[in-house]
């Protein structure tokens, strides 16, 4: 059985928010006479505050009237897996990002509400944290500055690699509600900078306790800085990204799972090879279609497996046969490759179903629909899978290391055995010596359907020879400079008169 404190905690918090939302929210005073500015002076209530700032990470696969899991909104985009559902109509906004032709008034909106969410209730904990100076340790208060800090990062990482020129703050806004838009540079430049702040308040520890799995950690801080620095291509932080993937290395705390396909399953999740992973259960989970900002389990596995599937010895449920597996990415692999089956499923193989839209006959086996692994939970099971989402692995933390040697002229050698470790779990011939082309491609076979690819063939300038209409006729457009970036939604230029839309929508 899974249990984590931070979901346990999520669900309480929950409650008490959801318990209090009714009319009586009319009322000039409180029923309980207690203001925000009263309650918030707690260490225990500020403990409440943080928690809700870990909420909307589990949002963004269905929230908001939108499907959004960032692992696949990133490669419906790249060149791993196509869009799939029952026709180029189903989640069209899906199928629009898929050929760069997204629309303002029809294009991904839940994830830009999901992570704004997450920035909102970060600043408020900050702010809630000088409430209660008074009755919390230093530590306590550095330790929960610290974490809303880079939960705050994380949320702005996301919104500045889909949208880039984006509304950013730090203190919540009043009447009228109109922050700032600024570039996607002084975006990166403002959030790279908070990371750091968070990183030398040095109290994150490297790697958490298992009561408190899910938490941010000094490595998970350190990955989300080395992420945007090398996709900014910020040669000036290369070095200081570098040293902080060799201290994850030499910290001894995390280390490559013998058995890749094994990282998919249960009994995967948290392993040493985890840096950070986004929780779901399914334990008495309660999350439903009325009630999705509850904390629970996961529709992705629903997603993205075969329609009216009819089980052999898989061990696979039912799904909506969304993101399929490319042809071509199966082909990518060698066949003494042991990534390639634990990535994808070959559904013909294994029982029958009923083809859709861009079917190939392969699905992502890294988060299927496994038999049981909703078994527990108590309200939608569609929406209550307990596979988590894997967001840093220490493979990524090799790779980016071998990646910032290179880029810095540093040792050649050690990059080589970097890649090589990759290489050798995967059970392939080593390189005789790495390079950078070498080391994006093994990302593209280490990653597939993690929601690392598209942004790594953008960071390497080659998105405009790769990412090109495709024989099948599914994309039709060649991605250009002026899709870098996704519409910012119509709803929000509607509520906003001061935003300003990205180029060319």
């Amino acid at each position: 059985m899974k249990t984590n404190k931070i979901l346990i905690n999520s669900l309480l918090v929950l409650t008490i928010v959801l318990a209090s939302c009714k009319d009586s929210f009319l009322e000039v005073d409180p029923p309980t006479q207690t203001t925000i500015q009263e309650y918030y002076t707690t260490q225990e209530h500020v403990y409440q505050a943080l928690i809700a700032t870990y909420d909307p990470l589990e949002w963004p696969d269905w929230a908001m009237g939108q499907y959004n899991p960032v692992n696949i909104m990133s490669d419906i985009m790249a060149d791993d897996i196509w869009v799939g559902g029952a026709s180029k109509t189903d989640n069209q906004f899906w199928h629009l990002m898929m050929n760069y032709e997204a629309l303002p008034n029809n294009c991904m909106t839940g994830l830009w509400t999901d992570e704004y969410s997450g920035i909102k209730r970060a600043n408020d904990c900050i702010q809630y944290i000088g409430w209660a100076k008074d009755n919390m340790t230093e530590a306590q208060q550095k330790m929960y500055t610290a974490e809303a800090k880079v939960l705050r990062d994380y949320y702005y990482n996301n919104l500045w690699k889909f949208w880039g020129n984006i509304p950013y703050y730090t203190t919540n806004l009043q009447s009228p509600y109109y922050a700032p838009q600024i570039t996607a540079d002084q975006v990166y430049t403002n959030v790279i900078t908070d990371i750091q702040e968070a990183i030398d308040m040095n109290v994150l520890p490297m790697k958490q306790e298992s009561d408190s799995l899910g938490r941010v950690t000094k490595a998970m801080a350190y990955m989300l800085y080395t992420e945007m620095v090398m996709y900014q291509k910020d040669e000036s932080r290369y070095a200081t990204a570098l040293k902080y993937m060799q201290e994850i290395i030499s910290s001894g705390k995390y280390a490559l799972n013998s058995d890749y396909a094994a990282l998919w399953e249960e009994s995967g999740e948290w392993c040493n090879e985890s840096i950070w992973e986004i929780n779901y259960k399914d334990d008495n989970a309660v999350r439903s279609w009325n009630g999705p900002l509850v904390a629970g389990g996961t529709v992705l596995p629903r997603l993205i497996s075969p329609s009216s599937w009819t089980d052999g010895t898989a061990g696979v449920d039912n799904g909506w046969g969304f993101a399929p597996v490319r042809a071509e990415t199966y082909e990518r692999y060698s066949s003494s490759d042991k990534r390639r089956d634990a990535t994808c499923f070959n559904a013909a193989a294994n029982g029958k179903y009923t083809a859709r839209y861009q079917d190939t006959g392969y699905f992502l086996y890294k988060y299927i629909a496994r038999t049981g692994y909703n078994k527990d939970q108590k309200a939608d099971a569609d929406l209550n899978y307990n596979n988590n989402l894997r967001v840093y692995r220490y493979a990524e933390c090799l790779l980016n290391t071998a990646e910032l040697l290179l880029r810095t002229n540093g040792s050649t050698d050690d990059a080589t055995k970097y890649l090589n470790m990759i290489r050798d779990r995967a059970g392939i011939s080593d390189v005789t010596t790495a390079t950078i082309d070498k080391i994006i491609e093994e990302r593209h076979l280490e990653f597939v359907g993690e929601g690392k690819r598209y942004w790594d063939i953008v960071r390497s300038g080659k998105a405009s020879t790769i990412l090109v209409p495709d024989s099948y006729g599914y994309r039709t457009n060649t991605w250009s400079e002026n899709r870098k970036y996704q519409p910012i939604p119509q709803s929000e230029l509607d509520s906003d008169p001061n935003l300003i839309q990205n180029t060319d929508y």
